[in-house]
């Protein structure tokens, strides 16, 4: 199904669910039997077929048709066993029990019986900053579930008992009771045919072809008609778990996890991982992510990241609301800052706590062992790149001092690298990297001085026109939204430019992924330097075997430097390869856009050895 079609569905479901209920609800339930309907139809098919055909062959009438439709009845029976048996997933994290955390049983118990809920049979502790509740279909779509509650431990760090409890409220109200069973009747179903549906798409036998149409015609849909179910559900957890603890507390602690999350992906990890330029040996994380969690975020941060969650929309590629529709729905207003969490809930895990602190730092260390090592001796490099620069520095041209601001910042994210980009600047006022360097490092209040970067870049660089036009529109608009001025008329001609920008590069992306790859390729461009920092963080990613690099030149956007990277992966299937690509695409430090494909997804092997000169990159066992 075309994703403009599943959005379709998706928004028709939502109208009927709005429009009546138990109408709505009663074209799900029949549209969940339908696919019970196939599933045992074929069943009762094959075992039909077996119980005519085989007495024939017992009896010694034999025919070579008969084999054919022993054979096909069987592959059949087993087709529709495995849709009835979904296999279980392992679960994520490690079991907890009742006697290592009595107090954290305790209050689970005590939700339980407020919601009138069924039990939980497992608990499990994980590394991840989330808390989910989980139902293992025991019996496939035929339905039963065995509940799996799997806790972060980062967010019994982050979240004050209180909060804590709130959440876990939370993922219990998809568990509640009578009024509820049909609800968690479909989430178990929507997670069966999911499963099924992913792990049918090897299958190549004729049996199997018919069954993944059929499947391929039957879960976007049942996934689209189901989803505003799904969605209310969310809401409706919202508000059991706030007639539990009041909609003021619960409201907060959707606030304090979604700024404590963005902190945690976008300074935490950062920050850590920064520790490699001293220690060739990795150090484990959560030690002091304790002590960081119980402080408040910086307010400036804060705020823009309440902005940002609150600019968010809810889409369709997740049944969980934004932030923003979730508070809403609870108190009628928009998400404002909490107060801050002050202790943590690590209480609740009894005397094992600090156990599991070293038990999960461990764990780390031993998983990032190796990428560590590469980080420590990447960042060496770096910082030798930065002295050979800082001993030649009255005599770089434009391009070093940029350069040596740009690596002073990832040694250093607080680096004081303005000097070096005005320095720049001052000798040549048109030079892009410059301008970009000197408007990332500004400060989020200096507005004014980030418009005139984006001026500058949009008279300078028409490469570079959308991103200025957008950087100016989100600088006015956090303006606005800070209590500052606002300026409608900037705000109009900026808007416009956007939108001038966006045909230029909607007509460049065209001509990216239409044309042939090895169309206009040129060898690539990069430094000796350069080259060493892709090499070191392809070596990061042990699926990739081998690489390749080129420039490509498009007539629409000519200035922009734009590459091609083809990566030969090994162990991966379809989707962890678009994934990984993706992946690349937004962490790889190239000086240009890049488009990375796998090597037999979107071109063959043999054309990127033959067109793509040398590779760039070659794992072990890659040569």
């Amino acid at each position: 199904m075309e994703k403009a079609d599943f959005i379709h569905m998706v928004r028709m479901s939502e109208m009927a669910s709005a429009d009546d209920s138990r109408a709505y609800r009663r074209g799900v339930a029949a549209f969940a039997a339908l696919g019970y309907a196939w599933v045992l139809g074929c069943l009762a098919l094959a075992v039909g077929m077996l119980v005519w055909v085989v007495p024939q062959l017992l009896h010694g009438k034999f025919r070579f048709a008969w084999v054919w439709i022993v054979m096909a009845a069987c592959g059949l029976l087993w087709l529709s066993l495995r849709a009835l048996w979904v296999p279980r997933s392992p679960p994520h994290g490690v079991q907890i029990t009742a006697r290592e955390a009595p107090a954290l049983f305790d209050a689970l118990e005590r939700i339980r019986r407020k919601i009138k809920g069924p039990p939980i049979h497992e608990v499990y502790l994980d590394d991840d900053f989330n808390a989910s509740i989980r139902q293992e279909p025991r019996w496939g779509v035929l339905g039963g579930a065995r509940n799996q509650l799997t806790l972060g431990l980062p967010l019994l760090m982050a979240l004050d008992k209180k909060r804590l409890l709130a959440v876990l409220a939370h993922e219990y109200g998809h568990l509640r009771g009578d009024h509820g069973r049909f609800a968690a009747w479909i989430y178990r179903t929507r997670l069966s045919w999911h499963r099924l549906h992913e792990g049918m798409q090897d299958d190549a036998g004729p049996m199997a072809v018919a069954t993944r149409a059929f499947l391929d015609w039957y879960w976007p849909r049942f996934a689209a008609k189901t989803f505003a179910l799904a969605r209310q559900d969310e809401y409706e957890a919202d508000r059991i778990a706030a007639r539990l603890l009041g909609q003021d507390e619960v409201a907060a602690a959707l606030t304090e996890v979604e700024i404590k999350g963005a902190w945690l992906g976008e300074q935490f990890w950062r920050q850590h991982w920064q520790g490699a330029l001293s220690q060739p040996l990795p150090a484990g994380p959560y030690g002091a992510l304790q002590r960081l969690l119980a402080l408040p975020p910086e307010p400036a941060f804060a705020q823009m990241a309440l902005r940002d969650a609150v600019r968010r929309l809810s889409g369709v590629d997740d049944t969980h609301p934004v932030l923003r529709d979730r508070v809403e729905a609870l108190t009628g207003g928009r998400p404002t800052l909490p107060p801050w969490s002050q202790r943590g809930a690590l209480s609740l895990l009894g005397a094992q706590a600090r156990g599991w602190l070293a038990h999960f730092d461990d764990q780390w260390c031993k998983a990032n062992a190796t990428v560590w090592k590469q980080h420590h001796a990447r960042l060496q490099r770096a910082q030798e790149r930065v002295r050979t620069l800082q001993s030649t520095q009255a005599g770089n041209s434009a391009t070093e001092t940029v350069e040596l601001a740009r690596l002073m910042r990832r040694l250093d994210p607080q680096a004081a690298v303005q000097p070096l980009y005005e320095r720049v600047l001052a000798r040549e006022p048109a030079h892009v990297g410059a301008l970009l360097g000197l408007a990332d490092s500004l400060a989020p209040q200096d507005v004014a001085g980030r418009l005139r970067c984006c001026e500058a870049l949009w008279d300078c660089s028409p490469t570079h026109r959308w991103g200025a036009a957008r950087g100016a529109v989100q600088a006015l608009e956090q303006r606005a939204e800070a209590g500052g001025d606002y300026d409608a008329e900037a705000l109009k001609r900026w808007r416009e430019r956007v939108r001038q920008a966006e045909e230029v590069e909607d007509a460049a992306l065209e001509e990216l992924y239409d044309t042939p790859f090895f169309q206009r390729v040129t060898r690539h461009d990069l430094s000796a330097f350069e080259l060493g920092e892709l090499q070191a963080e392809l070596a990061l990613h042990r699926a990739v075997a081998r690489a390749w690099l080129v420039c490509k030149q498009l007539r629409a956007m000519p200035q922009r430097r734009t590459y091609l990277l083809f990566v030969q992966l090994r162990g991966l299937d379809a989707q962890a390869r678009f994934a990984l690509c993706r992946r690349l695409e937004s962490e790889l430090e190239l000086p240009g856009q890049v488009l990375v494909l796998a090597a037999g997804d979107t071109a063959a092997l043999e054309d990127i050895e033959r067109q793509a000169f040398e590779p760039v990159h070659a794992g072990p066992g890659g040569a």
